[in-house]
């Protein structure tokens, strides 16, 4: 996609498919995304939360920070660059990944798609061609930011096969969950990857600029027949907290962008320390990460349910109730689906141990008076919500 050479006179650029979305905006509810106008909600939030968890909901991602690596030394610059080991990785497929300052913290994190040989493609949340440049020195690789370049779509939950099916996206039957296939809609190439931040069955589409409108068309067609519905930003930060997804930004402090000392944070310390492997050879951060590994745990993002039906916004954590405050909530929802308070905080351990107790004090308004109550907190070591048909392959034909 081409960005005109007066697009500083619009605050924030239009996407390929902005179009499709004003023309079914109810809310005129937009907010800025990577200098893209973004919607917050198009409809109501629970005709977007149902269309994700009860039939097919398309959000857009082009906004997505999105960089081409290639080049001959292309793989050994990711593997120095990310914490993962990448040595399984193939062309046609994606993985997830984070990678870290020479301290350990992290700087940010995302998905990193083999497209071809010594061809990637690597997804981020935040701006990050200065930090890729400078760790890419010595190599003999190719960044390209392509954000522009490529339009993508997340189609989202459990019809969604069944809809880009009936859209004339064939050969899904047998991708599997972070595979990536390179298909056909109408004529018009894309690459279909089985990825999302939804914690449902799902796709990621991507597509040249000129097609997007295209594509748009060719799943909304299906609408009369099966239920199909946009969403926007709202309704990820609803579905992501109940898959126990974190955002660094709002969850964490990347450490690019930490002021305070000791305000960032360690895959470890997000209970990322799975993406890990301290035995690949030399990552940056990989001294720090081994120094912190022999030592016993100081705090984590803890996954966590509060009792009761009181909305949980910011709120801190304390060892007991009316006890020593040591945490506090990052992010939370009410689950419409689980019927249940959820939530992700940072909590502080105590000997390498989270404490045995967990309450929450919890601030809520009704008819403009403010609250509080106490709240019991009980840890998930698991994804709130992980539905069966999210990696079925090949998914239910509806």
């Amino acid at each position: 996609m081409t960005i005109n050479k007066e697009h500083f006179r619009r605050a924030l650029q239009h996407s390929p498919f902005h179009s499709r979305l004003a023309a079914l905006s109810l809310t005129e509810e937009w907010t800025g995304w990577n200098g893209y106008k973004a919607a917050r909600t198009l409809d109501k939030l629970s005709t977007e939360y149902f269309a994700v968890r009860s039939s097919c909901s398309v959000m857009d991602l082009t906004p997505m920070e999105k960089y081409r690596i290639s080049g001959k030394d292309a793989f050994r610059f990711l593997d120095r660059l990310v914490t993962r080991d990448l040595s399984k990785l193939k062309p046609g497929m994606v993985t997830y990944v984070v990678w870290c300052n020479d301290d350990g913290k992290l700087i940010d994190d995302g998905t990193l798609f083999q497209l071809d040989e010594d061809q990637y493609r690597l997804c981020s949340q935040h701006h990050q061609l200065d930090w890729l440049l400078i760790s890419s020195i010595g190599f003999d690789v190719n960044i390209e930011v392509e954000t522009h370049e490529v339009a993508a779509l997340a189609v989202q939950g459990p019809t969604a096969y069944s809809i880009l099916t009936e859209a004339g996206i064939d050969g899904l039957a047998d991708l599997k969950p972070f595979g990536i296939a390179q298909l056909q809609c109408n004529g018009f190439p894309l690459v279909v990857s089985r990825t999302g931040y939804t914690g449902d069955l799902g796709y990621e589409l991507w597509v040249d600029p000129k097609h997007a409108e295209s594509l748009w068309d060719a799943l909304f067609a299906i609408k009369p027949r099966l239920d199909i519905h946009p969403i926007g930003l709202s309704t990820l930060e609803m579905v992501r907290i109940e898959a126990g997804f974190i955002m660094p930004g709002f969850d964490f402090n990347t450490a690019e962008s930490t002021i305070r000392a000791d305000y960032d944070r360690s895959p470890y310390e997000v209970g990322l320390g799975w993406l890990v492997n301290l035995d690949k050879g030399h990552f940056t951060g990989r001294q720090a990460l081994l120094a912190e590994k022999a030592r016993p745990v100081k705090r984590r993002l803890t996954k966590i349910y509060v009792d009761g039906n009181k909305p949980v916004r910011e709120a801190f954590i304390f060892d007991a109730k009316h006890g020593k405050q040591i945490g506090e909530i990052k992010c939370a929802t009410w689950s419409p689906i689980l019927k249940a308070n959820l939530a992700i905080a940072d909590i502080e351990f105590v000997n390498g141990k989270l404490p045995p107790q967990l309450w929450a004090r919890v601030d809520y308004q009704r008819e403009l008076k403010w609250l509080s109550i106490w709240a019991e907190c009980r840890v998930s070591d698991k994804p709130f919500y992980t539905p069966e048909h999210r990696s079925a392959t090949p998914p239910a034909n509806f």
